[in-house]
């Protein structure tokens, strides 16, 4: 039912709500798993006295690396598990990404946890989840995280 699931993660425990779903659906399904993390770069971030201060291609790459660290230590959990397992590290607007992504891979599932953000929170920090859902041509899981 499910050949390729797309799991995108953002490296926080709230995110990673959605892992045991996922897990079990492999399982069942004998699914391959696409791990995502997207790096959204900026060209500039604030420093600690307040002055912009640009971001360059080493803190890039640095990020890059940590999102790659970080995705090979979940794909060693599941695989362990006789879970097939892939990663993509993806750079631009998280949604767009996530689609992308999901296109190319051919997804047949989308499975993201929310933070579970509302109000002013929502519409300050938007919602990668309600964003994909909007965006997304394909069936989606989508699981209400409200853990640390």
């Amino acid at each position: 039912m499910y050949d390729t699931i797309l799991v995108p993660l953002d490296g926080s425990l709230r995110a990673e709500a959605i892992l045991s779903y996922v897990e079990s659906l492999a399982l069942k399904f004998g699914s391959r798993l696409v791990l995502l993390r997207v790096v959204d770069p900026v060209t500039s971030v604030v420093g600690l006295e307040g002055m912009p201060v640009d971001v360059t291609r080493d803190l890039i790459n640095q990020e890059t690396e940590e999102a790659k660290r970080y995705l090979e230590h979940r794909r060693s959990s599941l695989s362990s598990e006789g879970i097939n397992v892939q990663i993509e590290v993806r750079f631009g607007p998280i949604v767009q990404a996530i689609i992308e992504v999901a296109d190319s891979q051919n997804a047949d599932l989308i499975a993201i946890a929310s933070h579970g953000r509302t109000g002013l929170a929502r519409i300050f920090y938007g919602s990668v989840a309600a964003g994909v859902l909007h965006h997304a041509d394909r069936p989606l899981l989508i699981i209400r995280s409200l853990g640390d």
